[in-house]
């Protein structure tokens, strides 16, 4: 029997515009820690390697003027208090992107298995999927904490699909990042790429096959894997 299509999705930048929230979430915090606030710019380029990476590379800039390393007992109680105050106002201004609630019809209506691939933390993932209304739409949801391994390494990508009794060789992933084309390329699974995403990389250093700037139309690439 030929196994189900396989479609996974990153969640920040791609299915979900969360920058807003992340964004108030960090500033929250710098500020509570005396460390300089950033604009939105400046953060989207730091989203998907996850909260604790993003807090660090934060600091960094301030803590090598005053240090040789971060204090990562300082770190620490900075990424706790990020996901406390993000998880408190995890939907106050983020928005589906548009065309994701169609495809994820679409999707559902062709009998395609869905997944999200996250370097989010897996609670904050389910509660953010749950309260903007998508969450049923997914087989299974992996956050960076979720297994012993997270994006880029491609087994945070390739164990969902074997949770899922997918096929790798039926499976596609939507990211925005380096982080989710990196694992996808690794999987050497086919990658397309939303083109204004959470990075500081160019479109041409991130692997792709497909560059999309939203999901509307996306169903015509698709169908081209089916």
């Amino acid at each position: 029997m030929t196994r189900k299509f396989t479609v996974i999705f990153d969640l920040d930048g791609t299915l979900v515009d969360t920058a807003p929230d992340l964004m108030l979430a960090h500033n929250h915090v710098m500020s509570k820690f005396g460390y300089p606030t950033k604009s939105l710019g400046e953060l989207k380029s730091a989203v998907g390697h996850g909260a604790g990476a993003m807090i660090g590379r934060s600091i960094w800039s301030q803590a090598k003027k005053e240090l040789s390393s971060i204090d990562e007992k300082i770190k620490s109680e900075m990424t706790d208090e990020f996901i406390s105050y993000y998880g408190r106002n995890i939907l106050n201004e983020s928005t589906l992107v548009r065309g994701v609630k169609d495809f994820l019809n679409w999707c559902k209506n062709k009998d395609i298995l869905m997944a999200v691939c996250t370097n989010k933390t897996e609670h904050l993932a389910v509660d953010l999927l749950k309260k903007i209304g998508i969450y049923d739409y997914f087989e299974y949801v992996a956050g960076y904490n979720t297994f012993e391994y997270c994006k880029p390494d491609p087994r945070h990508i390739t164990t969902i699909i074997e949770i899922l009794d997918g096929d790798i060789n039926r499976s596609v992933m939507i990211g925005d990042s380096e982080s989710d084309a990196n694992a996808a390329k690794a999987a050497e699974i086919p990658m397309i790429l939303l083109e204004d995403g959470y990075t500081e990389k160019k479109i041409d250093e991130i692997y792709h096959n497909h560059l999309i700037k939203d999901f509307v139309d996306i169903d015509k690439i698709i169908s081209k894997y089916l």
